[in-house]
């Protein structure tokens, strides 16, 4: 599991020469961090068409891109920051035109014009970022690049295991959003009998306070859930300037 830097002690996960030498390691294998597309397909499906033109950041050497082109998907730009693990997916993919990989800086993604993408998915990136060196610096690049590469309504779906009180501030400091917030156990978690805590089905939006935090007593039946933020960035300024704004309305 990641964690905020400010809570512990990590690996620089914003580092090339760390992924690169992780990847190396591995060789041919493929790992996808967090949930499995299986998984996430209800809330992929709802929010994000098959026509669209979507940007998988941090792709690593996952399958949930191949997964998606299986179910319709296609056009899918997948970008990473390892060069190794860039090459290795080109390679495995050469014969499927829907995926396109590119080595990046998710901090920098200067090389695609402005309002370039439908919808960005983050499976574990900014959670990495937030586990390097100047976190909140790499976070708010990466967040403000995300903003300026979507179009207006597009949807920028986050997972992630930072709840509302460390996300939401990060979320809307660098662009204009409508947020719903879902929560998914992590793979193969089994339940208590008699566990009191929340329970709910996938599709249906936990709904969080006027400060976007979640309601008083609320506590994930799973201690270790992932949090999924599908934003909606809204009408107004791109990029680092645009304004504020907090919509969890339904």
């Amino acid at each position: 599991m990641f964690e905020d830097v400010s809570r512990s002690n990590c690996y620089n996960y914003g580092d090339a020469l760390y992924w690169d030498a992780r990847y190396i390691e591995e060789g041919d294998t493929s790992f996808d961090w967090y949930q499995r597309y299986s998984a996430l397909r209800p809330l992929v499906r709802k929010f994000v068409p098959t026509s669209s033109r979507i940007l998988m950041v941090g792709c690593g050497n996952a399958v949930m891109s191949e997964n998606m082109v299986q179910d319709g998907y296609e056009d899918i730009m997948n970008i990473d920051i390892s060069s190794i693990v860039i090459e290795m997916m080109r390679k495995k993919y050469a014969n499927v035109p829907e995926l396109q990989y590119m080595q990046m800086d998710v901090r920098d993604m200067s090389f695609f014009p402005d309002e370039s993408f439908d919808s960005v998915i983050d499976k574990g990136t900014l959670d990495s970022l937030m586990c390097g060196i100047n976190a909140r610096i790499s976070a708010s690049q990466m967040l403000g690049e995300v903003n300026r590469l979507l179009k207006p309504g597009g949807i920028y779906m986050l997972i992630t295991y930072g709840d509302p009180s460390l996300r939401i501030h990060h979320l809307t400091k660098e662009g204009r959003w409508k947020i719903r917030l879902y929560i998914l156990p992590r793979p193969g978690f089994q339940s208590s009998e008699g566990c009191s805590s929340s329970r709910r089905p996938l599709l249906e939006p936990v709904a969080l306070t006027e400060r976007g935090l979640l309601p008083p007593g609320f506590a994930p039946e799973d201690p270790d859930s992932h949090y999924i933020y599908v934003c909606t960035k809204l009408q107004g300024i791109s990029g680092l300037t645009s304004a504020t704004s907090l919509d969890f309305r339904e």
